[in-house]
């Protein structure tokens, strides 16, 4: 079975009614970034990033998987479909996605502040001053904030590496280290962007450029890969 590997950004989550984090002001919902997505900014107002994380996950249960990801775990019937995304909502997982590596975290779970291994599913969507681990430190969100180590980046390299056929989709590819996965996938292996905005891409080979949103562009590009590879 075939490798598909499948990069995915804000814009397809942003196409189920979740704002993307960052407005054209740069502000995250009327904070600056280093705030609510930083340690210097979680040491300074505990409270505020937990109320900031606590009204993302209200959002993203309010919201449901939309025909790109449907789509993208509908095709896991003919390829081995790994998804890398740089969102932390689940909806790749509420839409049938086995396969899912989070680069940037994850917004239902909560970790230790004391202990990073200790990471624990969400039964509410809400993480309180007090709320503590197994060895008594603060809960705080699961998320790579500025600043932080990509844990999982390495592990994305592999997969890209080993790809049969790589697909970015809605993504600027501005935002590092997960844009240069790009840069890891296999010359040779057809590629696909799927964005109504196409980034730069800097001459990468066998390129299938789609400009549609997720909801239209995936299910094109389904088409194509199917049609090629079954």
């Amino acid at each position: 079975m075939k490798k598909l590997v499948v990069l995915t950004g804000a814009g397809i989550s942003a196409e189920s009614g979740i704002r993307t984090f960052r407005d054209s002001d740069g502000l995250w919902e009327g904070h600056d970034v280093m705030e609510v997505a930083s340690p210097e900014g979680w040491r300074k107002n505990k409270i505020l990033v937990l109320d900031f994380y606590n009204q993302r996950r209200k959002q993203a249960l309010a919201v449901k998987p939309n025909a790109g990801h449907l789509e993208l775990a509908r095709l896991e019937k003919h390829f081995d479909v790994s998804i890398v995304t740089q969102n932390v909502d689940n909806l790749h997982e509420r839409a049938g996605s086995s396969k899912v590596i989070h680069l940037h975290g994850e917004l239902f779970k909560s970790q230790s502040t004391l202990d990073p291994s200790l990471v624990y599913e969400m039964t509410s969507w809400e993480i309180k001053l007090g709320d503590t681990c197994k060895k008594g430190s603060q809960l705080r969100p699961f998320i790579v904030w500025f600043g932080e180590m990509v844990p999982m980046m390495d592990k994305a390299i592999e997969i890209c590496s080993n790809a049969d056929i790589f697909a970015v989709v809605g993504t600027s590819l501005m935002v590092y280290p997960a844009a240069g996965l790009l840069q890891y996938a296999p010359k040779e292996i057809p590629k696909y962007i799927v964005d109504v905005s196409i980034p730069a891409t800097g001459g990468i080979e066998n390129l299938h450029v789609i400009q549609a949103p997720a909801t239209i562009g995936v299910a094109q590009m389904a088409k194509e890969i199917l049609s090629q590879f079954t």
